[in-house]
C-alpha cells in the first residue's frame, strides 16, 4: 500500500533537512509507519541534500517499508511531501506520516531565545 501526505511548513529547506537527515529520527519514523514500539534499523536509499531523502527498513518487521521525503522552497516556507510504501491497510500509517510532519513543523526552542 502507498500513502502520501503533503504540507507547507514555515521553516526553510535547510532547517528541515537538518532535522530529517538524522538516522535515529528516521528509525523512529519507520517504527511509527510499521506500527512497532521501538526504532527499526533503516538504510538510506536516496540522499539529495536539501531536496530528497529516502530510506527503507533494513530488517523485519517492515523490511519492505519505505519512506521518501521531498522538500521544495515555497514562498515563506517549504513544501514537504512524504510518500511511504508499507503493508498497513489502515489509517494508522497516514497518522504516522502526519506525526512525522508535525515533528518537522514544530517550533524548536533555541538557547537563550524567547518563547
Amino acid at each position: 500500500m502507498q500513502s502520501k501526505v503533503r504540507r507547507t511548513l514555515v521553516k526553510s529547506a535547510p532547517e528541515l533537512w537538518e532535522l530529517a537527515d538524522d538516522k535515529a529520527r528516521m528509525e523512529v519514523w519507520m517504527a511509527g509507519l510499521v506500527g512497532t514500539p521501538g526504532p527499526i534499523p533503516v538504510e538510506v536509499t536516496d540522499r539529495q541534500p536539501g531536496r530528497v531523502l529516502a530510506w527503507r527498513a533494513a530488517e523485519p518487521p517492515g523490511a519492505d517499508a519505505r519512506i521518501a521525503l521531498e522538500l521544495a522552497e515555497k514562498g515563506l516556507g517549504t513544501a514537504v511531501s512524504v510518500t511511504a510504501e508499507h503493508r498497513r491497510a489502515d489509517a494508522a500509517a497516514d497518522a504516522a506520516l502526519e506525526r512525522l510532519l508535525d515533528e518537522l513543523g514544530s517550533p524548536r526552542r533555541r538557547p537563550f531565545g524567547r518563547g
